[in-house]
């Protein structure tokens, strides 16, 4: 999740302030607003993650949606801290809390199969910043990933290599940093 987390961060980076509050039509959020609505339901699914239902009392999910924040430092600040709730909790997890049952919305599930759940509705959101970014920049973006027309260089440069025993990320996060 790191890497996902990074990729949106080098998309938002090419933008300029104002393009994070950029909305193509009413029914379009904006980058600022899909930072809002993942930062909500990151803090009211992982805060409690195993004691407590993940859609808390206290959360207004609909405000997600309205344009209250101002600047690329208060969205990054909001960012930050659903990002940090997340990390928390799934560091401080252990092997054999997996299985235990959580519940969202009075929903029962095992803390993986909710794990799972959010692991999907994350990259969802940030591919919709990293498409919008895309989109905002257009002939000036850079790439993130292998560049388009530029698979052949890529993988001629992996398979140059001898073989390992990593994990994908390990050489893009080094990339993005």
């Amino acid at each position: 999740m790191l890497y996902y987390k990074t990729v949106s961060e080098k998309a938002m980076d090419q933008l300029e302030e104002e393009q994070l509050f950029a909305s193509v039509n009413e029914n379009t959020n904006s980058i600022a607003t899909i930072i809002k609505h993942m930062a909500g339901n990151m803090l009211s699914r992982w805060t409690g993650f195993l004691n407590s239902d993940g859609e808390k009392e206290w959360r207004n999910r609909d405000s997600e949606f309205e344009n209250t924040v101002n600047s690329k430092e208060e969205i990054l600040k909001i960012w930050n801290e659903g990002w940090n709730c997340f990390f928390k909790a799934i560091e401080e997890l252990k092997p054999e809390q997996l299985s235990q049952i959580i519940y969202i919305r009075n929903e029962g599930q095992t803390a993986l199969d909710a794990i799972n759940r959010q692991l999907a509705h994350y990259p969802y959101h940030i591919g919709q910043i990293v498409f919008y970014a895309k989109m905002l920049k257009k002939d000036e973006w850079t790439s993130l990933t292998i560049p388009k027309n530029k698979s052949n260089n890529y993988n001629a440069e992996k398979f140059a290599q001898e073989k390992s025993n990593k994990h994908f990320t390990d050489d893009e996060l080094k990339k993005l940093q």
